[in-house]
């Protein structure tokens, strides 16, 4: 398998597929299960949120969203299980895109949201943003890539307002960049934000460029398992750049895991 700069198995190919198949059927071979971990700690968050602005349906913009899973965990109460045997089970080849769309749309109106909120996807992957639209998941996508440009004014147009803004993951290969221009983009108002990190990536450039634009960043007591390494050559890729960040991985990582933490950035007051 082709890693990337990161020592990471390189996995693009799952993000940029139709439907959600590829994404599900890889990653359940390598027991990723943060989404599931991340659930009960953004749902805590988002109530925190709502009762201190007294905003009663708030928007959730999730970065490096994909597929829309953490709107389809947080939003309609689905679990990483259910999501692996929908789309990675036994009879998901038989389905095309549009009689798997077809049955997310089901699912959708015969459930009622677990949570009232608006869900606003951003990620450089079209293909993955227009089917978590189609199914219902997201209420809303901004196809972009911050790292490397401006948002447009639509773009801007969209991302103001946001209330609180979340990752599982994404951050290390989305920078202070991304976060920058997504705050510059709320013209004053500034979100909550919960990101998720694997420890290989140091926050620290994150946190400081908020902590410029007002905020107070907090790490969450407690280690997330991310998902499992896929080839000796990445566990030892990883292992060798925590080192090198001066990241202990005895009795963590070592054991054959990738790990995250969570840091929780509020405006000061």
């Amino acid at each position: 398998m082709r890693v990337d700069t990161t020592g990471k198995i390189s996995l693009d190919h799952i993000y940029t597929s139709p439907d959600p198949r590829a994404y599900f059927s890889t990653l359940r071979e390598l027991d990723y299960d943060i989404p599931e971990l991340a659930k009960p700690h953004f749902r805590r968050f988002i109530a925190e949120y709502r009762q201190a602005s007294g905003v009663p349906r708030p928007t959730v913009l999730d970065i490096g969203c994909s597929y829309g899973i953490n709107a389809a965990l947080v939003k309609y109460g689905a679990t990483m299980g259910e999501l692996y045997d929908r789309y990675g089970g036994r009879d998901a080849h038989r389905h095309t895109r549009a009689t798997l769309l077809a049955r997310d749309r089901e699912l959708i109106r015969s459930h009622e949201p677990a949570d009232d909120l608006r869900f606003l996807g951003l990620d450089a992957s079209e293909e993955a943003l227009s089917y978590a639209l189609e199914a219902g998941f997201l209420d809303g996508a901004v196809h972009a890539d911050l790292e490397n440009g401006d948002p447009t004014d639509e773009q801007r147009a969209q991302l103001a307002g946001t209330d609180l803004v979340i990752s599982t993951g994404c951050l290390g290969y989305v920078t202070e960049r991304t976060i920058s221009r997504i705050v510059e983009a709320q013209d004053g108002h500034r979100p909550w934000m919960a990101h998720f990190v694997l420890r290989m990536f140091p926050f620290d450039p994150i946190a400081d460029t908020l902590a410029a634009a007002g905020y107070e960043t907090v790490r969450h007591d407690g280690l997330f398992r991310q998902r499992r390494f896929a080839t000796p050559r990445e566990r030892s890729l990883v292992l060798d750049r925590l080192a090198a960040a001066g990241v202990d991985p005895a009795g963590l990582e070592t054991g054959g895991w990738f790990y995250a933490q969570l840091y929780i950035s509020k405006p000061c007051t």
